[in-house]
């Protein structure tokens, strides 16, 4: 059970595409100031300025059902977010959702197919994948990607959170599982359908991916942005007391029973990190600022 705002035929709406099991999930990502906002408000002034983007155009790629986008819609005001979304459903839900608030900074479209921005959407001063980026199969991270950061403008950001770190011992997203981050794709396979009790033991490697078995890694993205014209600088979040991304994963913790462990937790990968410069959190949550070659 869960408390809403939402009037009954928003509340029908959801129920209708996500499920029973899901509504209160779905609602929540909205209205709950400890889920989706909280990452985002965290991470993202972690590394900007509020002003930063005062005015400018974000795109919020794979929106959902659109809780995201009107977080950030609420966050920049005089700002236009543009919320592209494959699933025709979900799309259905995220323009409700825009509905219900009126917002009038904020514009939505469907992607064509699973590896192509919609046409005529302009460029963009922040572009953000929140919670999208593992659910991308390998190929289509290579293609999507590309096309994102070029639609970036110089001296404009990219952002990335939630994305599971593939070089994390425990696999956290799908299976709940050891180790499986380093095990070849067959074995990790076997794994999660005889060990996990997450997955149906017909699943699909395909299936798993998109689910998002397979996270992903600095190395990764920042090499598939390397792959073009321009200067591709990875950012440290510096603002709001953070030094590393070890802080910034800490500070999404909430209080719970687990708050102690991962305190510890805290402190040996503050260590890690001193000798190593490896981050080695759970998820990742990158930026990366774009540049003409010239200005390096």
């Amino acid at each position: 059970m869960c408390d809403t705002s939402y009037p009954p035929d928003l509340i029908k709406q959801i129920l209708d595409v996500k499920g029973v099991e899901w509504l209160c999930d779905e609602i929540a990502r909205d209205e709950d100031p400890v889920y989706v906002q909280k990452y985002l408000s965290n991470e993202l002034t972690a590394y900007f300025g509020s002003e930063t983007f005062t005015g400018k155009r974000i795109l919020d790629f794979g929106c959902g059902c659109g809780a995201s986008t009107m977080w950030l819609a609420r966050q920049f005001p005089q700002s236009k977010v543009i919320g592209v979304e494959l699933v025709d459903d979900l799309l259905s839900v995220a323009k409700a959702r825009l509905k219900h608030y009126g917002y009038k900074n904020v514009e939505f479209f469907q992607s064509p197919n699973r590896d192509e921005l919609p046409r005529n959407i302009g460029r963009f001063d922040l572009v953000i994948l929140s919670a999208v980026y593992e659910h991308l199969l390998p190929d289509e991270r290579q293609v999507v990607l590309k096309q994102l950061w070029s639609s970036v403008v110089e001296n404009g950001s990219l952002f990335l959170n939630q994305t599971p770190n593939l070089a994390f011992p425990l696999e956290l997203h799908t299976t709940m599982l050891p180790l499986i981050n380093y095990a070849p794709d067959r074995l990790a396979l076997w794994a999660a359908r005889r060990f996990s009790r997450r997955i149906d033991p017909f699943e699909s490697w395909q299936e798993l991916l998109r689910k998002g078995i397979r996270g992903s890694t600095v190395s990764e993205i920042t090499g598939i942005l390397n792959d073009s014209s321009s200067d591709v600088i990875l950012l440290e979040p510096s603002r709001n007391g953070f030094q590393d991304r070890v802080d910034l994963w800490f500070s999404t913790t909430n209080s719970s029973n687990l708050f102690t462990l991962k305190k510890i937790s805290k402190i040996v990968l503050k260590g890690l990190y001193k000798l190593t410069a490896l981050a080695l959190v759970p998820d990742l949550a990158l930026a990366y600022n774009k540049t003409s070659p010239s200005a390096k």
